[in-house]
C-alpha cells in the first residue's frame, strides 16, 4: 500500500480490489489528503489561482501558500476541484467516488445515505458531483465499424404530474432521446440530444466518428444521407432484419439494455435535466470495463478540477 512520510509525500502504490480494502487504507484524512496531491497534481503542488509551481506548506500540513508576489493565496489539495468547501471527510468521497464507478449499475442516493451515514440530499448532491467529474473534457474519434443508435428514456406522458405533461402525442416529444455511438471493442459515446432531426443526428454523428470509420445504423430516416461522408450499413429493423453478415447493432443496443435496467432498478426514475450526468456515469463505467478497480479509481480522481454548486444543481431550466 501507499505510505506517507512526513511530509505527507507518497512512498509506492497501492492496490485494493473491493470496498473493504479501499475502507481500510482511506480511514483517516491525512492518508486521503495526501493520496488527492499525488493524483492531482502528481507530487508537486500548483497553485490553483495563478497556476504557480512553487508553494510552500504551511505548519498545519495540509494548507499551502502560492509563492508568487503577486498572489499570496493560501490554498488546500480541495480547492478548485469537486470536494471544495465539503464538510464531508474524504474518506467518505472516495467509498462514494468506489461505489458509483465499481457497480455496474451505479446506486441511489437513498443507498448511499445508507451507506456514508449522510443525508438523501447530501447523497443526492455527492453522487451529481462525481457524475460531473466524469465527463470526458476531450474525447477521441471512433474509428474502424462504429455502430450508432438512439433510445428513449422518461415515462408516459399521462404518468407524469400534471406540471409536466406535455400535451404531445409523439414519442420523440414525451421522452428524452438519447443518442449512442460505439466503437467495435472499443470505446463508447453517448449524450441526450435536443431531437430527431436528420440535421442534428448527422451533426453529432460527423462529430464522433472519423471519417474512415465504417457506420452501422438502422433504417432510421435520419441516416438517410449518412453516405455521403462515411460508408454506410444499414440494418432494416423495420423487416425483422437483425443481423446482416458482419453488420448490426447488438453492441450499442446491449448498452442501452444495461443503461435502462439501471435506470429502472436502481434510480427508477430520472430527469430530462440531469439525463445526460446519468449517461456519463454509465458512459465512462462501460469505458473503463477492462481496468481494475484501483486503476479505475485512480482515472477519475486525476479527473477531480472543477465544482458543481448545488444551486447550479437544482436550478430551473428556461422553457425554451
Amino acid at each position: 500500500m501507499i505510505q506517507c512520510n512526513t511530509k505527507g509525500e507518497m512512498k509506492a502504490e497501492t492496490q485494493f480490489t473491493n470496498l473493504y480494502d479501499l475502507r481500510e487504507y482511506f480511514s483517516n484524512e491525512t492518508v486521503c489528503r495526501a493520496y488527492l496531491e499525488q493524483f492531482r497534481w502528481g507530487g508537486r503542488p500548483v497553485c490553483p489561482f495563478c497556476h504557480s509551481e512553487n508553494p510552500y506548506r504551511l505548519g498545519d500540513g495540509k494548507t499551502y501558500k502560492c509563492s508568487n508576489k503577486d498572489c499570496h493565496k493560501k490554498f488546500t489539495a480541495t480547492v478548485g476541484t469537486i470536494f471544495e468547501n465539503t464538510k464531508i471527510p474524504l474518506s467518505k468521497w472516495f467509498v462514494a467516488m468506489y461505489l458509483i464507478t465499481s457497480h455496474k449499475k451505479g446506486i441511489s442516493s437513498l443507498q448511499l445515505h445508507r451507506d456514508l451515514g449522510v443525508t438523501q440530499k447530501t447523497a443526492w448532491f455527492i453522487n451529481h458531483r462525481i457524475r460531473e467529474m466524469l465527463k470526458d473534457n476531450a474525447p477521441e474519434l471512433l474509428f474502424n465499424v462504429v455502430e450508432i443508435d438512439e433510445t428513449y428514456v422518461g415515462g408516459k406522458d399521462k404518468n407524469k404530474h400534471k406540471s409536466k405533461r406535455t400535451g404531445y402525442s409523439k414519442i420523440d416529444q414525451k421522452k428524452t432521446m438519447v443518442f449512442g455511438a460505439v466503437e467495435r471493442q472499443g470505446r463508447l459515446t453517448a449524450k441526450k440530444m435536443p431531437n430527431v432531426k436528420q440535421d442534428t443526428l448527422l451533426n453529432e454523428v460527423r462529430s464522433v466518428v472519423d471519417k474512415s470509420a465504417i457506420v452501422v445504423t438502422d433504417n432510421n430516416k435520419g441516416y438517410y444521407n449518412l453516405g455521403k461522408t462515411h460508408e454506410h450499413a444499414v440494418v432494416s429493423h423495420s423487416t425483422g432484419e437483425y443481423v446482416r453478415g458482419e453488420w448490426h447493432t447488438n453492441t450499442i443496443e446491449g448498452f442501452w439494455s444495461l443503461f435502462k435496467r439501471g435506470i429502472i432498478g436502481i434510480y427508477h426514475n430520472i430527469s430530462d435535466k440531469h439525463t445526460d450526468r446519468y449517461v456519463t456515469e454509465f458512459v465512462q463505467r462501460y469505458n473503463t470495463r477492462d481496468t481494475t478497480e484501483v486503476e479505475r479509481f485512480n482515472l477519475f480522481l486525476s479527473q477531480c478540477e472543477g465544482r458543481l454548486k448545488y444551486k447550479d444543481l437544482i436550478k430551473k431550466e428556461k422553457n425554451v
